[in-house]
C-alpha cells in the first residue's frame, strides 16, 4: 500500500473511501475471526448492548449501516424477531458477501436484507427506518458530518439512531495501556492472523485517534439535527455508544 496508515486516516472524501474499501477488502475472509481475538471476546458483548438499546423502543424497521459481515443484523434478528426488516447496508461487496453467506445459512432472509450502499447517500426515502444503527463503521466514512446528515434524514421523526464506535479511553492509566496494545499489539496479531499487505492493522488504531472523542461526536450529532444526544462508555471508554433522536 503506498499510503501511511496515519496519513490515510487523515483523508476525507473519496480518496479517503477507496484506500479504506480496499484494506478491509483485503481482510474479509478473516474479519470475524480477528474481531474475537483482538477485542478478547468483547466485541460480542459490546454489540449486545448496543442492539439492546436499539430495540428498546420496539421497532418495526431497523437500518444496519456497515454492516459488514451482518453480525450485528442477525444478532437483532436472533433476539429481537419482532422487528421486521432489517436492511444491512455495506459498501464493501466482500464484506457483504460474507454476511449474506451468514443471513442464508442462519436462515434469516425474510428478516434481514443485504445491500451495497454508502452511508453518505443511502438512496432511501426520507423519514423510512425507526432505528438507524452503525457498528464501527462511521469512523471510516469519507465526511463524518454528510453521513451523519443522512442518517438523520431517512428516520422517521421520532426515530433514533444508535452509533457503536471505538471512542477514548476516561482513565490516564487505561488510556496509556490502551495505545500500547492498539499500536504495538494489535498490528502485528491482526496483520499476522488476516495475512494482510495492506496495512489495515495499521490504519484502524490510527482511524481511531483521528476520530472525535465522546464529547466533539455527541456534538457533531447535535448539528445533524439529532436531539436528546447521549453516550454510554464501554470498558471504560474504550468504546461508545452514542444514541440521537429525530
Amino acid at each position: 500500500m503506498s499510503h501511511q496508515p496515519h496519513i490515510v486516516a487523515q483523508l476525507t472524501g473519496p480518496q479517503r473511501e477507496g484506500l479504506v474499501q480496499q484494506m478491509f477488502s483485503s481482510i474479509a475472509q478473516r474479519y470475524d475471526l480477528n474481531n474475537t481475538i483482538l477485542s478478547f471476546g468483547l466485541h460480542y458483548r459490546w454489540k449486545r448492548m448496543a442492539c439492546r438499546m436499539a430495540a428498546e423502543t420496539h421497532p418495526a424497521s431497523m437500518i444496519d449501516i456497515g454492516a459488514g459481515t451482518c453480525d450485528l443484523p442477525l444478532m437483532i434478528a436472533s433476539h429481537y424477531p419482532s422487528i421486521q426488516r432489517v436492511m444491512a447496508v455495506d459498501l464493501n461487496a466482500s464484506m457483504l458477501g460474507i454476511g449474506a453467506a451468514k443471513i442464508r445459512e442462519g436462515k434469516r432472509g425474510d428478516q434481514i436484507h443485504p445491500c451495497r450502499g454508502n452511508a453518505e447517500s443511502l438512496g432511501f426515502q426520507n423519514e423510512t427506518f425507526d432505528v438507524a444503527m452503525a457498528g464501527f463503521c462511521i469512523r471510516n466514512v469519507g465526511h463524518l458530518d454528510v453521513a451523519l446528515r443522512e442518517i438523520h434524514r431517512i428516520l422517521k421523526p421520532g426515530g433514533r439512531f444508535i452509533c457503536l464506535e471505538f471512542s477514548r479511553p476516561v482513565s490516564p492509566v487505561l488510556r496509556s495501556l490502551y495505545d500500547f496494545y492498539s499500536l504495538r499489539i494489535l498490528p502485528w496479531v491482526g496483520t499476522w492472523v488476516a495475512g494482510d499487505q495492506t496495512e489495515v492493522y495499521r490504519y484502524l488504531p490510527a482511524s481511531i485517534r483521528e476520530f472525535p472523542d465522546q464529547e466533539t461526536l455527541a456534538d457533531r450529532m447535535r448539528k445533524a439535527r439529532f436531539s436528546t444526544v447521549d453516550y454510554h462508555n464501554l470498558s471504560g471508554g474504550i468504546v461508545a455508544i452514542h444514541r440521537g433522536v429525530k
